[in-house]
């Protein structure tokens, strides 16, 4: 497959696709497209930055732009996602492509938005819905949306979902859509987690398995640091902040208190940053990302809230100021940057003592990170088969004393 015109897209979907430079396929869309055409279901393991939105919204709007597609009331096509990030993230991924498909409507709803505001979107007629599941129970049981026409589910970054407890709510509504639906998961592994929830919801579904170093290895250039601790961090950071030709990026920190401290010693340093953390309002996350999306700040210190729902394509380097809880969010982080074709850098801090954790990390990559020292600012600490090294005199920032 060498081209989206293969596929034979509605040729309104084909204008947009060259109106925005998409060109070639990507692996995922390459293998999903065709099989999300026939109708069958389809079972997905694709990280973030493999363009896998596309390859089930693309298809869905094509089914949608045929004029004897079935019409009633409620949606035809229901995309449940995990967060508030994700879900806007896919709506106006949705809007985008539907540029010339003027009739066509996309609603989303999501926690943290007051409830009248949506109630005035979902009284509108729409075909497509996307939405957190705790949010749509709760229209639901107020009798706001009617899944009896849902002709195609889409369960994206199912993982996350039954992580963050969703499992009965995805049951539930998927009871309420039609037995006769297109499934479409969607998930970065397939796994035991996995299969029941694809056995409950799909019918012989064809799997699809993107590898992880196609979705990270070719534009990615991945940097791995080892610190001494805290104060060591902030000395190498500096150091690369100033040093470095970066444009705009996401630094990852572990905790809500220390993204916010963070942030604030970044602000004092003279940098453009804000803090992105669950403890937020949608209204102030929102505000947060959009600075980020027109270039108003430089830096986004996030928690893993933010690992699979910014797609903003000018970021041009993620760093981990602090390892993830859970290995498989540092796809997701570094997926942040090398978006859409772009190079990136993903840059990574870690101590001697969370080897185990650096190893989870390499086995779920399918590869090492190469690893980097700045001269004079070698770690001190001895790993395993390392002599001990010196460290030079602290650099600018050294006073940094934060309370984590």
């Amino acid at each position: 497959m060498s081209s989206f015109t293969n596929f034979n897209f509605d040729k309104r979907i084909l204008e947009v696709l060259q109106e925005i430079g998409y060109d070639k396929p990507t692996h995922i869309q390459e293998q999903a497209i065709p099989k999300i055409l026939e109708g069958v279901d389809v079972i997905a393991s694709a990280q973030t930055g493999t363009g896998k939105t596309a390859a089930f919204i693309l298809p869905i709007l094509h089914l949608l732009s045929d004029p004897e597609s079935k019409k009633g009331r409620g949606p035809q096509v229901l995309i449940l996602v995990p967060t508030r990030e994700l879900a806007i993230q896919v709506a106006e991924e949705a809007k985008k492509f539907t540029k010339f498909l003027t009739q066509m409507k996309t609603v989303c709803v999501y926690g943290g938005v007051p409830y009248p505001i949506q109630k005035r979107e979902l009284s509108r007629p729409y075909d497509i819905l996307v939405a957190t599941p705790g949010r749509l129970m709760d229209h639901m049981n107020q009798r706001l949306i009617d899944l009896s026409n849902i002709r195609m589910l889409v369960l994206d970054e199912a993982d996350r979902m039954l992580d963050m407890g969703f499992l009965e709510e995805v049951e539930k509504i998927a009871d309420a859509t039609p037995k006769d639906r297109q499934t479409l998961l969607f998930s970065a592994t397939i796994d035991r987690k996995i299969v029941p929830i694809s056995k409950k919801l799909q019918n012989n579904p064809f799997e699809i398995n993107v590898e992880h170093d196609q979705a990270t290895e070719n534009n990615i250039e991945q940097r791995l640091y080892y610190v001494d601790g805290r104060h060591h961090k902030i000395q190498i950071l500096d150091h690369i902040l100033e040093n470095s030709d970066i444009y705009q990026a996401v630094i990852f920190a572990s905790t809500i208190a220390q993204t916010i401290e963070l942030s604030d010693y970044l602000y004092e340093q003279g940098y453009s940053a804000e803090a992105l953390h669950g403890d937020m309002t949608q209204r102030e996350r929102t505000r947060a990302i959009n600075k980020m999306r027109h270039a108003e700040i430089q830096f986004l210190v996030a928690t893993d809230v933010a690992a699979r729902g910014i797609d903003i394509p000018s970021i041009t380097h993620v760093i981990n100021f602090d390892l993830p809880f859970q290995s498989e969010n540092f796809v997701h982080r570094i997926g942040r940057t090398g978006r859409a074709g772009a190079k990136g850098v993903a840059i990574t801090f870690t101590t001697y003592k969370e080897d185990s954790k650096l190893s989870r990390i390499f086995k779920h990559l399918g590869k090492e990170i190469d690893l980097h020292t700045i001269e004079g600012m070698e770690p001190k600490a001895k790993g395993p088969n390392k002599p001990n090294q010196r460290r030079s005199r602290p650099r600018r920032g050294s006073n940094f004393s934060p309370s984590w």
